[in-house]
């Protein structure tokens, strides 16, 4: 048998590449400020980018078994990094917008291909009793994606422009695409297209609809409030630009474990009595976000991303009851696109039109509202008694 540690350095190859596809993804957060003043859009129209991307994931990750069964996981793993290096550069070649909002939609293609052959390369490297913490290194990629972002654009700002800072974003995914070719392991072999049989199954769970819901507002709570705070914190709440990102950047260290205490809670307490928990405590902590004022606001920019991500263990495991065992692959790949157009893109695009109508406040309040207004959502959900 060959020790885990073994597989490590394979694993962090991978996680690597799973960063800068997150990283690609969610850089235009603490860029956006200066992306307002440079392009003259407004905050709705700065709200509105993350739709495109959203949209164009939604479809990756749609799509990304009909790739993946044509030319292996590992190559998908590839095309997919490559083409997010192209898709950003795209981005920075464009002089109009029209061909920004395009090569965002050709971004969040490009991301949308990766995870599902991620996670199945992932498996293939190591035995089925080290999944859990092979899937641990790998989620360590979106979390510290979430710290270094603000960190990053702020440092690279220095001496690039906007476009620079993604620029070489995009020449690092190309590179690290490349890389794969020649070092990277696992995911030798095709993937399945879903069938029309298994969505004929899922659609007709009612728990299958109320998870995709919730999945959207905690999506929302994390990616979509993140997105928009820099933006937020700058034109609303007076901080300064450098400031506003330090803040968000900090802000999530503690995400990177604190999703470990919420595994042990659903584990303890079942993943419905958990969920309601982070709904209802999520939705508070949000709702004073958009309430608070000056430094009274910095305690809630650090309490609410910490609740936020404690729904996702809680999330998948409640997921993954829902149907027979056959078809709760297709149950997380139907869902998570929904969720994210919605929790990445509409949400984050409702809240710059509030911003543009005068308040980003009031867009964070209603995103509480509707995460308190979840707890609701979760009388209907059923499935098996264990999971309770």
């Amino acid at each position: 048998m060959v020790p885990f540690r073994t597989h490590i350095p394979a694993l962090l190859f991978l996680a690597g590449i799973f960063f800068l596809n997150f990283l690609a993804r969610i850089i235009l957060a603490p860029l956006l400020p200066t992306i307002e003043g440079d392009l003259h859009i407004g905050h709705a129209g700065a709200g509105a980018l993350f739709l495109f991307s959203s949209l164009g994931y939604c479809a990756g990750l749609l799509g990304s078994g009909f790739v993946s069964s044509r030319f292996t996981h590992r190559r998908t793993i590839i095309i997919s990094s490559m083409a997010i290096g192209g898709a950003l550069l795209v981005i920075v070649l464009s002089p109009t917008m029209g061909g920004i909002r395009g090569g965002l939609m050709l971004l969040g293609v490009a991301g949308g291909l990766y995870l599902p052959s991620g996670i199945a390369a992932l498996t293939s490297i190591v035995s089925s009793r080290d999944w859990g913490k092979a899937v641990a290194i790998h989620e360590l990629a979106p979390n510290l994606g979430f710290v270094a972002a603000p960190l990053v654009a702020e440092g690279l700002m220095l001496w690039f422009s906007w476009r620079g800072v993604i620029a070489l974003i995009g020449a690092a995914a190309i590179f690290a695409g490349a890389a794969f070719i020649r070092l990277g392991k696992g995911g030798q072999f095709q993937g399945e297209a879903p069938s029309p049989k298994t969505f004929r199954i899922l659609i007709t769970q009612p728990a299958f609809w109320v998870m995709m819901a919730l999945f959207s507002l905690a999506i929302g709570a994390s990616l979509g409030v993140y997105t928009m705070l820099p933006l937020y914190l700058v034109a609303e709440q007076g901080f300064e630009r450098s400031s506003a990102n330090q803040l968000v950047a900090f802000s999530r260290i503690a995400g990177l474990a604190i999703a470990f205490a919420a595994g042990w809670a659903s584990d303890r307490w079942g993943p419905k009595r958990t969920l309601g928990g982070i709904l209802l405590t999520t939705g508070m902590a949000t709702v004073l976000l958009g309430m608070t004022r000056g430094s009274w606001i910095i305690p809630f920019l650090f309490l609410q991303p910490m609740l936020a991500v404690c729904f996702f263990p809680a999330g998948f495991a409640a997921l993954a009851s829902i149907g027979p065992p056959q078809v709760r692959n297709v149950a997380i790949s139907l869902t998570i696109p929904v969720a994210f157009f919605v929790g990445s893109g509409a949400i984050p695009a409702g809240i710059g039109l509030m911003g543009q109508e005068g308040s980003f406040a009031l867009g964070f309040v209603l995103v509480g509202v509707l995460l308190i207004g979840g707890v609701i959502i979760l009388r209907y959900l059923r499935f098996d008694e264990e999971m309770q």
